[in-house]
Order: structure tokens, then C-alpha cells, then sequence
């Protein structure tokens, strides 16, 4: 699994460090001495998959370099509920003040990696794999799309740069354009950008027969039932990938992955998973 870029866990940390810190922590300046030390355990307080240790790790190093951080899991991997995922020790201020910057990431993150293996479990025997999407939390997609990965997850495209993906307010623009607007946006689409993939979002049949003549690399299906999305992994035939999307919930998603789809991408595994149970103890 491709690990998360160096730059951007500093740019990340100190961004959040400064917005909580302000001009100082003054609860702990005003009440824990400096040379006070200390011992803590982060603990699952729930079942989860763990992602965004490195994070972190930076936050409570960035304010102490003497604070000696022991990971006890890795991310991507599960944790069952009382398990210990990451143990500090050093001065008392610098994890006193990071304690909630490292949760949240850590918290928010491993909240993402867990929902997305509820999805990636549920398909499990189809050859379906499971993306994300750009409805991602602006500033954090690195973040967000890595937990994915840690729940074994596939990233979707990154941005508006890396794939080429034609959608209906694309062919409302292309409205009088010969062939068809879909043939019209293939054909310039891989004039410009020979070295990109091209996908092209489908709300009918007619559509996706007109995007597997156009040469289209994959065709998003959007918001079609079972009964279609079958119907139209036949009417391609392997000339394209396919790809369900819209409204996929976790309760029907082995029912899509049993149409013979190659994908099925899911917004709600970064617009909606919810930031799991995790705490951080202090020996007394």
C-alpha cells in the first residue's frame, strides 16, 4: 500500500497544530510543569481499521522531539475494541497539547479505512472493487483517499487532472455535436489527452451502447437498478470496464456487485463515514 507523502503529513500536522494552538495551550502551560513526564496508550474503544498513525506520530513530535512513540499496530490493519494502537513517552506539555490534533486525524481516518472495508467485505467473491470518489473533505483528499487504501479500498481518479471523465453536464455542453455527444467527447478528449483514460458517465442503455462504440476506457453507470446495470454489462461485452455509482448504500451493494460491474464507487466512504472511538489513556 503506497504510503502517505512525507510533505504532506507535515503540511497536514502543522496546519491543525497552529489552528488549536493558537498562541498557546494555556491549560496545560498554566497547570503541568515542564519538566513533568509522562506515559500514554492511544486505545481502540471499538472494533476498527486503523489508519493515520504517521500523522499521529508528527503531531506529538513536532512539539517534542524527546517524545518516543512505539506503534503496537499498522495501518490497515484491524484492531479489536481495548487494544492498544500506539504508545508515547516523553515530556508531559508536548502530548498533553497534541493529544486531540493526533486523535482526531487518527479517529477521523481509521473511521473512513473501517467503512470502507465494510464495503470491500461485502463484495467479497465478485470481482467488483470498490472506489472512492472527489467528495472528499477539501485539504484532506491525500488524507481521506489513503484511508481508503488502508481499507482496501481502490482510488478513483485523484483530481480534474489524472482521468479524463465525460459527465451529463459535459455532453449538455456538447448538445449539437456530430456524431453524438458522446462520440464528440471521445474523439477530442483523446486528441488533447492521448496519455489519459477516458470514461464516460451513462444514464441509459443508449448511452452506454454509445460509449463502448466510441472506444471509451470504462462507462460509468449512473444510478441504474440491478435489472440495467446487467443489461448493460452485457450490451458492452467486455469492450469497456463498468462502473456502478450513485445511491450505493452498504445494505445493497452485494446485490450491484452481482451484476458483473468491474467497479463500484461510493462517495459516502469519505462524505459520510463517521469518526470512530478512540482514546488516549495516561498512566497514573
Amino acid at each position: 500500500m503506497q504510503s502517505l507523502p512525507r510533505g504532506e503529513v507535515n503540511r497536514a500536522v502543522k496546519l491543525a497544530l497552529a489552528e488549536d494552538i493558537g498562541p498557546g495551550d494555556v491549560t496545560t502551560l498554566s497547570t503541568v510543569p515542564e519538566t513533568a513526564r509522562a506515559q500514554a496508550l492511544m486505545v481502540a474503544r471499538e472494533p476498527l481499521i486503523l489508519a493515520g498513525l504517521d500523522l499521529a506520530e508528527t503531531a506529538f513530535t513536532e512539539l517534542s522531539r524527546e517524545v518516543r512513540c512505539e506503534r503496537l499496530l499498522a495501518d490497515g490493519q484491524p484492531a479489536r475494541e481495548s487494544q492498544g494502537l500506539l504508545r508515547l513517552a516523553g515530556p508531559a506539555r508536548a502530548i498533553l497539547t497534541a493529544e486531540r490534533v493526533a486523535l482526531n486525524f487518527v479517529q477521523r481516518l481509521s473511521g473512513i479505512a473501517t467503512l470502507t472495508n465494510d464495503f470491500v467485505q461485502a463484495v467479497a467473491g465478485t470481482k467488483a472493487k470498490i472506489l472512492d470518489t472527489r467528495k472528499t473533505t477539501p485539504g484532506w483528499r491525500v488524507l481521506e483517499k489513503y484511508a481508503v487504501r488502508c481499507g482496501g479500498g481502490q482510488n478513483h481518479r485523484f483530481g480534474l487532472f489524472d482521468m479524463v471523465l465525460v459527465k451529463d453536464n459535459h455532453l449538455a455542453a456538447l448538445a449539437d455535436a456530430q456524431p453524438n455527444p458522446i462520440a464528440a467527447a471521445v474523439n477530442r478528449a483523446r486528441l488533447q489527452y492521448p496519455g489519459l483514460k477516458v470514461e464516460v458517465e451513462a444514464d441509459t442503455l443508449e448511452q452506454v451502447q454509445q460509449a463502448a462504440d466510441a472506444g471509451a476506457d470504462i462507462i460509468l453507470l449512473d444510478n441504474m437498478d440491478p435489472a440495467e446495470l446487467r443489461a448493460a454489462v452485457e450490451l458492452v461485452r467486455g469492450r469497456a470496464k463498468t462502473e456502478a455509482s450513485g445511491g450505493v448504500h452498504l445494505a445493497g451493494v452485494r446485490l450491484i456487485a452481482e451484476t458483473g460491474v468491474d467497479f463500484i464507487s461510493v462517495g459516502a466512504l469519505t462524505h459520510s463515514a463517521r469518526a470512530v472511538d478512540i482514546g488516549l489513556d495516561f498512566d497514573k
